[in-house]
């Protein structure tokens, strides 16, 4: 079974930096591409995704700010949030498109952090 655990989510002024942080744990587990989703009221938008090689793309809206790394032999992620702006504010979601031993090419999801931005 596959798990996505965060960490980080939090509440900071406009300016300020938080970092996340994305461990997924499962047996055999290998990925494809592994990030992060916000959530808002009426949108979803992918934020940031990087592959096992390090590969990465970004939200036009965080290009410059956010920083996207990884970790393969932990199978972590890591997103670097600074010059945090109020419209950053979200619930943010670690995704993984993955296989297992036991399951194929699928999505995964994790619980959500809140990430909240004060002005």
């Amino acid at each position: 079974q596959v798990q996505l655990v965060e960490s980080g989510g939090g509440l900071v002024q406009a300016g300020g930096s938080l970092r996340l942080s994305c461990a997924a744990s499962g047996s055999g587990l290998s990925f494809t591409r592994m990030g992060w989703y916000r959530q808002t009221p009426g949108k979803r938008e992918l934020v940031a995704a990087i592959t096992p090689d390090n590969n990465t793309n970004y939200a036009d809206s965080v290009k410059g700010r956010f920083t996207i790394s990884g970790d393969n032999a932990k199978n972590t992620v890591y997103l670097r949030m600074n010059s945090l702006k109020p419209e950053d504010t979200a619930v943010y979601y670690c995704w993984m498109l993955g296989s297992t031993w036991q399951s194929g090419l699928r999505n995964y999801w994790g619980q959500g952090t809140q990430v909240t931005v004060s002005s």
